[in-house]
């Protein structure tokens, strides 16, 4: 079979799979199943989820400039007795480095995002229980 044949035929084949493609959602009649949902976090779960990103975050920082000075010393020992390998530890140390700030800036952003949720649902919470007890001081009024 030639490419142009074989190209045809994939041609083909990847115009009859877009015909039948149809979009996840839910049937026009009815809504998705009640009481089946099974998600549910605990601001428990969230604080100690939130505590570990933190506790990560700290041993990121000391760990990781360790290795990242470590590293900057063995490089720059090694440039100056002119091994080659010292640009690559160079490198390397850079490499390390950016990943290190990405990965600090990831636990950082989940430790504070999770504080956040934990802080947000309880003013939720405190919002609806407010709204409750204030709607049903009203009924009494009517």
């Amino acid at each position: 079979m030639s490419f142009e044949e074989e190209w045809g035929e994939l041609k083909r084949a990847a115009a009859e799979r877009q015909s039948h493609m149809r979009l996840n959602q839910l049937p026009a009649a009815g809504g998705g199943a009640v009481g089946t949902a099974n998600l549910s976090v605990n601001q428990d779960n969230l604080g100690a989820i939130g505590n570990a990103a933190y506790a990560l975050h700290g041993r990121l920082i000391k760990d990781g400039n360790h290795a990242r000075t470590t590293t900057e010393e063995a490089a720059t020992a090694m440039s100056s007795s002119s091994f080659r390998t010292g640009a690559a530890m160079t490198t390397v140390q850079k490499t390390w480095n950016s990943q290190l700030r990405t990965l600090l800036d990831a636990c950082a952003h989940i430790s504070n995002h999770l504080d956040y949720s934990v802080a947000q649902h309880a003013k939720d919470e405190e919002d609806v229980k407010t709204s409750l007890a204030v709607s049903a001081i009203t009924g009494y009024f009517k």
